[in-house]
Protein backbone atom coordinates (compact mmCIF):
# COMPACT_ATOMS: atom_id res chain seq x y z
CA UNK A 1 0.00 0.00 0.00
CA UNK A 2 1.35 3.37 -0.88
CA UNK A 3 2.23 5.13 2.04
CA UNK A 4 2.93 8.76 0.70
CA UNK A 5 1.24 11.92 2.00
CA UNK A 6 -1.30 13.05 0.74
CA UNK A 7 -0.02 16.88 0.63
CA UNK A 8 3.78 16.72 0.29
CA UNK A 9 5.26 20.08 1.22
CA UNK A 10 4.32 22.87 -1.37
CA UNK A 11 2.05 21.20 -3.27
CA UNK A 12 -1.00 23.78 -5.03
CA UNK A 13 -4.24 23.36 -3.75
CA UNK A 14 -5.18 22.47 -7.49
CA UNK A 15 -3.56 19.63 -7.47
CA UNK A 16 -4.83 18.58 -4.26
CA UNK A 17 -8.37 18.81 -5.20
CA UNK A 18 -7.77 17.23 -8.20
CA UNK A 19 -6.52 13.76 -6.43
CA UNK A 20 -9.41 14.24 -4.53
CA UNK A 21 -11.81 14.74 -7.25
CA UNK A 22 -9.99 11.52 -9.22
CA UNK A 23 -9.88 9.54 -5.83
CA UNK A 24 -14.04 10.18 -5.69
CA UNK A 25 -14.27 9.35 -9.98
CA UNK A 26 -15.90 12.80 -10.09
CA UNK A 27 -15.66 14.92 -13.85
CA UNK A 28 -15.28 18.47 -13.28
CA UNK A 29 -18.22 19.18 -14.82
CA UNK A 30 -20.42 17.09 -12.22
CA UNK A 31 -18.05 18.67 -9.13
CA UNK A 32 -18.90 22.16 -10.72
CA UNK A 33 -22.40 21.87 -10.66
CA UNK A 34 -22.90 20.40 -7.53
CA UNK A 35 -20.84 22.81 -6.35
CA UNK A 36 -22.67 25.99 -7.88
CA UNK A 37 -19.48 26.67 -9.93
CA UNK A 38 -18.17 26.27 -13.62
CA UNK A 39 -16.06 23.70 -15.14
CA UNK A 40 -13.97 26.23 -16.69
CA UNK A 41 -13.12 27.87 -13.25
CA UNK A 42 -12.94 24.31 -11.66
CA UNK A 43 -10.10 23.64 -14.53
CA UNK A 44 -8.46 26.95 -13.69
CA UNK A 45 -8.46 26.19 -10.00
CA UNK A 46 -7.19 22.72 -10.86
CA UNK A 47 -4.07 24.06 -13.20
CA UNK A 48 -3.19 27.16 -10.80
CA UNK A 49 -4.65 29.97 -13.27
CA UNK A 50 -7.09 30.52 -10.57
CA UNK A 51 -7.75 30.48 -6.81
CA UNK A 52 -11.09 29.70 -5.19
CA UNK A 53 -12.54 31.34 -2.88
CA UNK A 54 -12.99 30.43 0.84
CA UNK A 55 -17.24 29.64 -0.05
CA UNK A 56 -16.03 27.95 -2.81
CA UNK A 57 -13.27 25.39 -1.83
CA UNK A 58 -15.48 24.65 1.29
CA UNK A 59 -18.15 23.79 -0.72
CA UNK A 60 -16.02 21.53 -3.19
CA UNK A 61 -14.53 19.50 -0.44
CA UNK A 62 -18.23 18.92 0.81
CA UNK A 63 -19.49 17.66 -2.57
CA UNK A 64 -15.95 15.28 -2.76
CA UNK A 65 -17.21 14.03 0.94
CA UNK A 66 -13.27 14.93 2.28
CA UNK A 67 -12.27 14.14 5.70
CA UNK A 68 -12.32 17.54 8.19
CA UNK A 69 -8.63 17.47 8.80
CA UNK A 70 -8.00 17.02 5.50
CA UNK A 71 -10.39 19.84 4.36
CA UNK A 72 -7.71 21.83 6.71
CA UNK A 73 -5.12 21.05 4.49
CA UNK A 74 -6.71 22.24 1.44
CA UNK A 75 -7.53 25.35 2.76
CA UNK A 76 -3.96 25.86 4.48
CA UNK A 77 -2.88 25.37 0.73
CA UNK A 78 -5.22 27.87 -0.74
CA UNK A 79 -3.65 30.48 1.75
CA UNK A 80 -6.71 30.54 4.21
CA UNK A 81 -6.65 29.33 7.72
CA UNK A 82 -8.07 26.09 9.07
CA UNK A 83 -11.60 26.31 9.29
CA UNK A 84 -12.30 22.84 11.59
CA UNK A 85 -10.86 23.17 15.56
CA UNK A 86 -8.58 19.97 16.63
CA UNK A 87 -9.98 19.79 20.25
CA UNK A 88 -8.49 17.40 22.96
CA UNK A 89 -11.12 15.14 24.51
CA UNK A 90 -9.86 16.06 27.80
CA UNK A 91 -10.29 19.96 27.05
CA UNK A 92 -13.09 21.58 28.99
CA UNK A 93 -15.02 22.60 26.08
CA UNK A 94 -15.10 18.84 25.26
CA UNK A 95 -16.77 18.34 28.79
CA UNK A 96 -20.02 17.25 28.22
CA UNK A 97 -18.92 15.32 24.85
CA UNK A 98 -16.83 13.07 27.47
CA UNK A 99 -19.58 12.53 30.04
CA UNK A 100 -21.87 11.40 27.30
CA UNK A 101 -19.52 8.90 26.15
CA UNK A 102 -18.56 7.60 29.28
CA UNK A 103 -22.16 7.25 29.97
CA UNK A 104 -22.85 5.78 26.70
CA UNK A 105 -20.33 2.98 27.42
CA UNK A 106 -21.39 2.30 30.72
CA UNK A 107 -24.86 1.83 29.44
CA UNK A 108 -23.75 -0.69 27.13
CA UNK A 109 -22.08 -3.34 29.88
CA UNK A 110 -22.08 -6.33 30.02
CA UNK A 111 -21.74 -6.01 26.55
CA UNK A 112 -18.20 -4.82 25.12
CA UNK A 113 -18.01 -1.14 23.92
CA UNK A 114 -14.95 1.29 22.94
CA UNK A 115 -14.39 4.57 21.78
CA UNK A 116 -11.54 4.96 19.23
CA UNK A 117 -10.02 7.65 17.50
CA UNK A 118 -9.23 7.80 13.31
CA UNK A 119 -5.57 5.72 13.69
CA UNK A 120 -7.75 2.71 16.28
CA UNK A 121 -6.17 4.23 19.45
CA UNK A 122 -8.56 3.69 22.19
CA UNK A 123 -9.58 7.13 24.09
CA UNK A 124 -12.52 5.07 26.63
CA UNK A 125 -13.53 1.68 27.50
CA UNK A 126 -15.93 -0.34 29.21
CA UNK A 127 -16.12 -3.25 31.83
CA UNK A 128 -17.70 -5.33 29.43
CA UNK A 129 -14.03 -5.10 26.80
CA UNK A 130 -12.06 -5.75 29.60
CA UNK A 131 -12.88 -8.83 30.25
CA UNK A 132 -12.08 -9.85 26.86
CA UNK A 133 -8.63 -8.50 27.02
CA UNK A 134 -6.90 -10.20 29.75
CA UNK A 135 -4.03 -12.33 29.67
CA UNK A 136 -2.95 -10.16 26.94
CA UNK A 137 0.48 -9.06 27.00
CA UNK A 138 1.66 -5.76 29.09
CA UNK A 139 2.93 -3.88 26.37
CA UNK A 140 0.04 -3.97 23.79
CA UNK A 141 -1.99 -2.68 26.98
CA UNK A 142 0.29 0.50 27.39
CA UNK A 143 -1.60 3.73 26.10
CA UNK A 144 -2.01 4.50 23.72
CA UNK A 145 -3.65 1.60 23.15
CA UNK A 146 -4.09 0.64 19.41
CA UNK A 147 -7.44 -1.97 18.48
CA UNK A 148 -5.96 -3.27 15.91
CA UNK A 149 -2.27 -4.40 17.73
CA UNK A 150 -4.33 -5.95 20.51
CA UNK A 151 -6.79 -7.59 18.19
CA UNK A 152 -3.78 -8.53 15.64
CA UNK A 153 -1.13 -8.97 17.63
CA UNK A 154 -0.10 -12.52 18.45
CA UNK A 155 0.23 -11.54 21.39
CA UNK A 156 -2.75 -9.97 21.60
CA UNK A 157 -6.17 -11.54 21.21
CA UNK A 158 -5.84 -13.20 18.24
CA UNK A 159 -4.15 -16.91 19.56
CA UNK A 160 -8.15 -16.82 21.07
CA UNK A 161 -9.44 -15.96 18.00
CA UNK A 162 -11.30 -19.38 16.68
CA UNK A 163 -12.04 -17.92 12.88
CA UNK A 164 -8.55 -15.61 13.19
CA UNK A 165 -8.07 -16.00 9.69
CA UNK A 166 -11.66 -14.33 9.07
CA UNK A 167 -11.86 -11.77 11.22
CA UNK A 168 -8.00 -10.64 10.25
CA UNK A 169 -9.49 -10.09 6.66
CA UNK A 170 -12.41 -8.67 7.87
CA UNK A 171 -10.64 -5.73 9.97
CA UNK A 172 -7.22 -5.20 7.34
CA UNK A 173 -10.57 -4.93 4.46
CA UNK A 174 -12.17 -2.23 6.88
CA UNK A 175 -8.60 -0.46 7.02
CA UNK A 176 -7.89 -0.72 3.15
CA UNK A 177 -11.55 0.97 2.70
CA UNK A 178 -10.50 4.01 5.33
CA UNK A 179 -7.55 4.42 3.47
CA UNK A 180 -8.83 4.65 0.54
CA UNK A 181 -11.71 7.19 1.70
CA UNK A 182 -9.25 9.30 3.86
CA UNK A 183 -5.90 8.80 2.22
CA UNK A 184 -4.43 8.88 5.69
CA UNK A 185 -0.58 8.07 5.69
CA UNK A 186 -0.44 7.42 9.36
CA UNK A 187 -3.30 4.73 8.72
CA UNK A 188 -1.47 2.90 6.15
CA UNK A 189 1.71 2.52 8.34
CA UNK A 190 -0.61 1.26 11.06
CA UNK A 191 -1.81 -1.09 7.69
CA UNK A 192 1.17 -2.17 6.85
CA UNK A 193 2.60 -3.19 10.54
CA UNK A 194 -0.75 -5.40 11.74
CA UNK A 195 -1.07 -6.71 7.95
CA UNK A 196 2.96 -8.31 8.61
CA UNK A 197 1.77 -9.72 11.61
CA UNK A 198 2.35 -13.44 11.41
CA UNK A 199 -0.86 -15.61 11.79
CA UNK A 200 -0.65 -18.73 13.59
CA UNK A 201 -3.10 -21.35 12.80
CA UNK A 202 -6.21 -21.57 13.91
CA UNK A 203 -8.65 -25.01 14.41
CA UNK A 204 -11.95 -23.78 12.54
CA UNK A 205 -14.67 -22.32 13.59
CA UNK A 206 -17.76 -24.76 15.68
CA UNK A 207 -20.41 -24.01 12.09
CA UNK A 208 -23.23 -23.81 14.96
CA UNK A 209 -21.13 -20.54 16.07
CA UNK A 210 -21.87 -18.37 13.06
CA UNK A 211 -24.07 -15.30 12.79
CA UNK A 212 -26.06 -15.57 9.32
CA UNK A 213 -25.99 -11.77 9.35
CA UNK A 214 -22.63 -10.71 9.97
CA UNK A 215 -19.31 -12.16 10.46
CA UNK A 216 -18.81 -12.87 13.83
CA UNK A 217 -15.74 -12.54 15.95
CA UNK A 218 -15.30 -16.01 17.60
CA UNK A 219 -13.48 -15.58 21.47
CA UNK A 220 -12.30 -18.61 22.93
CA UNK A 221 -11.67 -18.08 26.58
CA UNK A 222 -10.12 -20.41 29.59
CA UNK A 223 -11.54 -23.54 29.34
CA UNK A 224 -12.56 -23.97 25.83
CA UNK A 225 -15.86 -21.39 26.32
CA UNK A 226 -16.58 -20.15 23.04
CA UNK A 227 -17.85 -16.85 22.75
CA UNK A 228 -19.71 -15.58 19.48
CA UNK A 229 -19.91 -11.58 18.60
CA UNK A 230 -21.21 -8.99 15.72
CA UNK A 231 -19.56 -5.76 16.26
CA UNK A 232 -21.08 -2.34 15.32
CA UNK A 233 -19.37 0.98 14.67
CA UNK A 234 -21.32 4.34 15.15
CA UNK A 235 -19.80 7.54 13.98
CA UNK A 236 -21.35 11.15 14.46
CA UNK A 237 -23.16 13.03 11.52
CA UNK A 238 -21.65 16.30 10.50
CA UNK A 239 -18.95 16.87 12.57
CA UNK A 240 -16.97 20.36 12.88
CA UNK A 241 -14.16 19.27 14.74
CA UNK A 242 -11.75 17.32 13.68
CA UNK A 243 -11.25 15.19 17.05
CA UNK A 244 -14.95 14.62 16.60
CA UNK A 245 -14.88 13.62 12.94
CA UNK A 246 -12.66 10.78 13.33
CA UNK A 247 -14.26 9.17 16.84
CA UNK A 248 -16.06 5.53 16.37
CA UNK A 249 -17.74 3.78 19.16
CA UNK A 250 -17.89 0.11 18.39
CA UNK A 251 -19.77 -2.42 20.47
CA UNK A 252 -20.03 -6.43 20.26
CA UNK A 253 -23.21 -7.67 20.68
CA UNK A 254 -23.64 -11.08 21.20
CA UNK A 255 -25.00 -13.55 18.69
CA UNK A 256 -26.06 -16.58 20.60
CA UNK A 257 -27.52 -16.94 24.24
CA UNK A 258 -24.64 -18.74 25.44
CA UNK A 259 -22.15 -15.63 25.16
CA UNK A 260 -24.98 -13.05 26.49
CA UNK A 261 -25.31 -15.02 29.63
CA UNK A 262 -21.42 -15.71 30.26
CA UNK A 263 -20.66 -12.02 29.45
CA UNK A 264 -23.17 -11.45 32.51
CA UNK A 265 -20.92 -13.55 34.34
CA UNK A 266 -17.71 -12.20 33.14
CA UNK A 267 -19.37 -8.57 34.33
CA UNK A 268 -18.14 -9.31 38.14
CA UNK A 269 -15.05 -10.59 37.77
CA UNK A 270 -13.66 -7.03 36.01
CA UNK A 271 -12.99 -3.85 38.16
CA UNK A 272 -14.27 -0.18 36.57
CA UNK A 273 -11.63 1.33 34.19
CA UNK A 274 -9.97 4.03 35.95
CA UNK A 275 -10.40 6.41 33.08
CA UNK A 276 -12.74 7.32 30.70
CA UNK A 277 -12.92 9.00 27.28
CA UNK A 278 -9.82 11.34 26.68
CA UNK A 279 -7.43 9.51 28.70
CA UNK A 280 -4.11 8.59 26.54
Amino acid sequence: MNTQLLRPPGIDVGVLLRRWRDRRGVSQLQLASRADSSARHLSFIETGRAKPSLALLLRLTEQLDVPVRERNTLLVAAGFAPVYPETPLDDPAMGVLSGELERLLAVHDPNPALVHDGLYNVVGANRGLLALVSGVADHLLAPPINTMRLTLHPEGMAPAIRNLAQWRAHLLDQMRRQIAVSGSAPLADLYEEVAAYPVADSRAPEPAAHAAYAVPLLIEREGGQLLSFVSMLTTFNTPLDVTVSELAIETFLPSDQETAAALRDMLGEVRPPEAGPGSR
